[in-house]
């Protein structure tokens, strides 16, 4: 009975419509629209998800770490965004970071925890700098932000609660994994 549940869930993830990379939440600043925007679009809400997975699943302690470090080089490309900094290929990086993540789920790749902190937080800054250039810079913008990074870290505790329930099926992280990364390469193929 439990490996149907996981099962389910992971059916679930894998029949996410493929929505457009631009997504709403942009046009009004303030906690719940920042709140909203990580879970509108797939890109960012199969990232989050899927680090929160992976790490939980693999990193054997001190797993949060690296969804910490996601989050907080979010909130730093971000601010980045914000100010006007122009990174290039923002949009493909989004798109490439389920393929990425996707692949180590996949492999059960494990990583020193400081590799999988760089990793997950290089790609999270441009997650980030993706929401914060396009945000307008009117409004409560620090309480979108803050919303937006509540939003992330509950993807990553969701993904990690999907590890959990899964740890006793060990099909569940590579099908998972192999979801992500066909929905991850699709987005990618889609820009």
């Amino acid at each position: 009975m439990h490996a149907d549940r996981t099962t389910i869930l992971i059916a679930a993830l894998g029949l996410l419509p493929a929505v457009a990379l631009a997504h709403p939440g942009h046009d009004t600043p303030g906690f719940v629209a920042g709140l909203m925007h990580p879970v509108a679009g797939i890109d960012h809400l199969l990232a989050m998800v899927a680090v929160g997975w992976w790490s939980a699943a693999v990193q054997s302690r001190r797993w949060w770490l690296v969804p910490a470090a996601f989050a907080s080089s979010m909130l730093a490309g971000a601010l980045l965004g914000l100010a006007g900094f122009q990174a290039p290929a923002t949009e493909a990086l989004v798109a490439l970071s389920p393929l990425v993540i996707g692949g180590l789920m996949l492999m059960r790749r494990t990583l020193s925890l400081a590799s999988a902190s760089v990793l997950a937080g290089s790609l999270a800054l441009f997650h980030g700098h993706a929401h914060g250039s396009e945000l307008p810079a009117s409004g409560d913008t620090a309480a979108w932000l803050l919303g937006m990074i509540a939003a992330t870290l509950l993807l990553h505790l969701a993904g990690a609660a999907l590890a959990l329930a899964s740890r006793r099926d060990p099909r569940a992280l590579r099908v998972a994994g192999a979801l992500v990364t066909i929905a991850g390469a699709g987005l990618l193929i889609g820009l």
